[in-house]
């Protein structure tokens, strides 16, 4: 008879979910899944509006990530009037980008992830969170994580209207430029930002990393994945995360693809199943094989680790010595463990922060002339960024007034669900053996996929006008019952 072992509600993530885990007879995993409960409608409810407010209505769908929608969006609105946006503007965009990577990733590490590392996987509920990571590694850190987050989110303010809400970047360039008082302003909480990120890397590194609680976590096979990768890189193939072009490298690290915004629908297909509003994206020219990984597989990640597998290297020099120690440590590339991804995440957060120095410093960024009025007839265009869970594609298509006659999101948590869900399955069954059951056990394997960052709120959406929902009964293992709800 089959056991179900149900985790609901996730926990520490954005967005709401379950697992499922479901055991044989003898209590040994049979496979687990993760599935997303939620539904948003953005792809449909945009279709009718003019183009041009999509910049202002895609941060909605997160409050979270709501900058990385923002400039995606903008970017997309920019290639649908084929217009190029001036240097000023550019600049400021990816310096509010990099603004909003180290905002996020600050917020994942401290508050969602190292709670599993300080205090603990083992320590109980209620102190597996950023309250208990304070009483253990003290109020000093708890106050410069929010002060951190909070300048991080302040710059964000000041470039686009909002830290949460922006409105700044649109067709063209950008609304308005930035003064320099302003100017003076980020470039003085972003040398504190540097300063805490290179802090918080210092802290994974002598601290979490070599804890041998964690080290097989950190170092053993059955914890990684044999996936490609995907990731945006700059013109020397360095880490970008406002422009670029797409390169996706197999498990073995060779380069299989590189391809700009324009070109995704030749290389990323996506599968529905019955069970989850969030899609599987996989890679069109290896092809679909199931929930399995591999070079066979189409299953591929993104997000920080990804990005990291991808490049070449840094374009900042501190963010390049640890992207150096990163390899040198695991002693191959691509790094395939899963749990690396939170120690790529701290080096993006460094990476970010000198970033938003250099631009801050630039004195382009403080050109009035940062936008370009479209006056082409408006057709179809992509926008990708990097947002902080991985690459992130808008593509919208208009009539020849403008209005939106289709939207397409692929997002990066849906990128990652394929990987998420053999993740869980390979975590549950190391750990689930003979039935056995605790709790620091489940939270090691929500460990599984807290790993990757996911965002369901941005992931979640069916395909155009129809809410599939399967409900199916089970008696002694074997389909009892099936309702199914699918819009037709």
């Amino acid at each position: 008879m089959t056991k179900t072992i149900t985790i609901s509600p996730i926990t520490r993530l954005e967005g709401h979910g379950k697992i499922d885990i479901l055991l044989d007879d003898r209590g040994q995993v049979q496979d687990a899944y993760l599935q997303v409960v939620e539904l948003r409608g953005f792809e449909n409810f945009c279709v009718g509006r003019p183009v041009e407010e999509l910049p202002r209505i895609m941060p909605k769908i997160c409050g979270v990530c709501p900058g990385a929608h923002h400039m995606a969006s903008a970017k997309a609105c920019d290639a649908v009037y084929g217009v190029t946006i001036p240097g000023a503007a550019k600049k400021l965009r990816e310096l509010y980008l990099c603004a909003h990577l180290a905002h996020s990733h600050l917020l994942h590490f401290f508050a969602l992830a190292a709670p599993d590392f300080i205090p603990g996987s083992a320590a109980p509920k209620a102190e597996r969170n950023l309250l208990g990571l304070i009483k253990t590694a003290g109020l000093d850190l708890g106050r410069e994580v929010l002060r951190h987050r909070g300048y991080a989110q302040k710059i964000q303010g000041i470039i686009a209207g909002h830290p949460i809400h922006p409105v700044a970047a649109l067709a063209g360039g950008m609304a308005k430029p930035i003064t320099g008082e302003e100017r003076g302003e980020i470039e003085s909480m972003a040398r504190s930002l540097a300063r805490f990120a290179a802090q918080a890397l210092d802290i994974f590194e002598s601290k979490i990393l070599v804890d041998p609680q964690n080290t097989d976590l950190f170092h053993d096979e059955a914890f990684a994945l044999n996936t490609h990768y995907a990731g945006l890189v700059d013109e020397q193939g360095r880490v970008n995360f406002y422009d670029g072009t797409v390169r996706v490298v197999d498990p073995a690290g060779e380069q299989v693809a590189e391809f700009s915004a324009d070109g995704y629908l030749d290389h990323l297909a996506e599968k529905v199943v019955p069970w989850s509003y969030l899609k599987l994206p996989y890679l069109k020219n290896v092809g679909w094989q199931g929930l399995t990984d591999g070079p066979a597989s189409g299953v591929f990640r993104v997000n920080a680790l990804a990005r990291l597998n991808v490049a070449d290297g840094m374009a900042t020099p501190n963010a390049q010595s640890a992207y150096e120690r990163f390899f040198v440590h695991f002693g191959h590339r691509p790094v395939h463990q899963t749990m690396a991804y939170h120690w790529a995440r701290l080096i993006e957060c460094l990476y970010a922060a000198e970033r938003v120095v250099e631009l801050a410093v630039d004195e382009e960024v403080l050109d009035t002339h940062v936008r370009t009025v479209p006056s082409n007839t408006p057709k179809e265009g992509v926008g990708v960024v990097e947002a902080p869970r991985g690459t992130l594609y808008h593509h919208y298509r208009t009539d020849a007034r403008g209005i939106v006659t289709a939207v397409n999101l692929i997002v990066a948590t849906a990128q990652n669900n394929a990987a998420i869900n053999l993740s869980v399955k390979n975590t549950a069954k190391i750990l689930i053996d003979g039935g056995e059951i605790s709790d620091d056990l489940l939270n090691r394997v929500e460990m599984a996929f807290r790993a990757y960052d996911p965002c369901l709120a941005c992931a979640t959406h069916a395909l155009p006008g129809k809410m599939a929902l399967e409900l199916t009964l089970y008696q002694h293992g074997k389909p009892l019952h099936r309702l199914r709800r699918d819009g037709t």
